[in-house]
């Protein structure tokens, strides 16, 4: 039980650092001014501590080929960030990121540029500060690492609370809105949230690249899906039929 403490306290360093960086990069690249980065209102990103963890949990055993754990750590990290962004979509409705901009790409959810510094920072995770960070840990009084678990899992627990009510205030903009235009739905909603308080300003901050959906949009764009293999059906019963005529 000690050691699972111990990765909770680890799992929030990571997420603590991750937020760090999409602060700095925000700030450094993007913006030029301090952005609360992240889904939660905390300075945490939560998939950086979860992605952290697979890391350890699984590819520990790979410490001594670097090179493995290099190509296995994109491999975790893409079916992370992917998988997120598809149940965050479906459960909200809204697609948080987008990489369609990027030259290499899947369905816009995760891209190359990003996977290929995530391997090395797995690398300088594993080789150089989880040695740092383990030891500091385990020096502390067993008791104070598990109180610290506790109160910083709770205090995130109350945090997603407070988001899911605010992505829920997001949900229910958007399907008021009598449109069925992405651009348009994201755009309205986006004013309608920089009008209400500073948590709800904050995700629209947070996400400037999201994409805003509501129930007639989704069946709008499920039509033209259906559409599209339609017409790719007809094309191949066509080619079938000319090649059966040869």
């Amino acid at each position: 039980m000690e050691y699972i403490y111990q990765l909770i306290l680890i799992f929030f360093l990571y997420s603590f650092g991750g937020w760090v960086v999409e602060v700095l990069f925000s700030y450094l690249f993007e913006k030029h001014k301090f952005v609360n980065r992240g889904f939660l209102t905390g300075p945490i990103c939560p998939i950086y501590g979860i992605g952290s963890i697979l890391v350890i949990i699984f590819l520990t055993k790979y410490l001594n080929s670097p090179v493995v754990l290099y190509f296995m750590s994109i491999v975790i990290a893409s079916i992370l960030e992917y998988s997120t962004s598809y149940l965050m979509e479906k459960v909200f409705k809204n697609r948080w990121w987008d990489y369609t901009k990027y030259k290499y790409n899947i369905n816009g959810r995760i891209c190359l540029e990003t996977m290929i510094p995530f391997g090395f920072l797995a690398l300088f995770m594993m080789y150089i500060l989880n040695p740092f960070m383990f030891s500091i840990i385990k020096s502390l009084d067993p008791n104070i690492i598990k109180n610290l678990a506790i109160i910083l899992t709770v205090l995130t627990i109350i945090d997603i609370i407070l988001s899911f009510n605010i992505i829920i205030t997001l949900k229910n903009i958007s399907n008021s809105i009598r449109c069925d235009s992405t651009e348009v739905i994201t755009k309205r909603v986006k004013e309608i949230l920089f009008s209400k308080t500073i948590l709800h300003r904050r995700l629209i901050q947070s996400f400037p690249d999201m994409k805003v959906f509501n129930r007639t949009a989704i069946l709008k764009n499920k039509l033209e899906e259906d559409k599209h293999k339609l017409k790719e059906e007809k094309k191949k019963n066509k080619i079938k039929g000319k090649r059966k005529k040869k």
